[in-house]
């Protein structure tokens, strides 16, 4: 469900929608009423080093209803870039959001994702904190491409308002680009390691550190031997993108053909940016 009214920001190659949280969660209160697909994407500095070799993920963000920035980092680029941003829109915190949607409306959720445990502890959070989601089926994240038809067909069976995925790029990436249309799912929402969070199993950065941008810096903190070198190479290609996009703004990209990246300046972005 493309709204044509939605403000956009034109930004290193992307359509990124220029809106606030209370604005997202309209947009998806109406699908849920209109029974029409509202695809969530959500863009950071990570995906963003990633865009022009990734065409898995590139297609998945151009594929998008909404596209959001879920970095602060992306917001602080768009102000500098002159296509400014109004917030953050982050994934988790717009996980939340709509769950408290699904509360006060007895909504029907589907979980996908994450491992058995886990998924089960964030079931057990969701019915302390938003007692009046109606849980419609789960499935833990570790199926095989020869159960994915299966995993489909139970989403679609149980009739859900809305799908979140708790599963890493690109398994949700592709699973969506393979049966999200045939879901008939109006709300589809990838959370990543939102689960994680929910469950307990990963800490999330205080506020001020959320405010700050530096949520990274936290979760390296958290684990420095495995996550130092990713966000050392994710960062600085940053913002050496962010130094080219200064003076020659990325052309608007389209869906590759074959997995090869296709970029057009005659292109006309995905909706008008005003």
């Amino acid at each position: 469900m493309r709204d044509t009214t939605t403000p956009t920001r034109h930004l290193f190659g992307l359509e990124v929608d220029a809106l606030t949280m209370d604005q997202t969660v309209a947009l998806a209160e109406r699908a849920i009423r209109q029974h029409e697909r509202l695809l969530i994407g959500v863009v950071n500095a990570a995906k963003i080093a990633k865009l022009n070799a990734d065409p898995v993920l590139r297609d998945s963000l151009l594929e998008a209803d909404v596209l959001l920035a879920d970095g602060q980092s992306v917001v602080w680029a768009s102000r500098l870039l002159r296509q400014p941003l109004p917030e953050r829109v982050a994934g988790i915190d717009l996980f939340e959001e709509l769950l408290g949607v699904a509360d006060r409306g007895h909504l029907r959720v589907f979980l996908l994702g994450a491992k058995p445990d886990v998924l089960a502890r964030v079931e057990q959070e969701i019915a302390v904190r938003w007692p009046g989601v109606v849980i419609a089926g789960s499935r833990d994240g570790y199926f095989t491409e020869a159960e994915a038809d299966e995993v489909a067909e139970q989403i679609a069976g149980s009739a859900p308002d809305l799908l979140f995925l708790g599963m890493t790029t690109p398994k949700k990436e592709n699973f969506i680009g393979r049966y999200g249309e045939r879901l008939g799912v109006p709300v589809q929402h990838g959370v990543g390691g939102s689960f994680d969070v929910l469950a307990g199993v990963t800490a999330r950065a205080p506020r001020a550190w959320q405010r700050c941008g530096m949520e990274w810096a936290y979760r390296v903190a958290q684990e420095p031997r495995r996550l130092w070198r990713r966000y050392l190479v994710t960062n600085l290609a940053f913002l050496g993108l962010v130094g080219i996009e200064l003076v020659h703004p990325h052309p608007a990209y389209r869906h590759s053909p074959n997995g090869m990246p296709v970029t057009n300046q005659l292109d006309q972005p995905r909706r008008e940016a005003r």
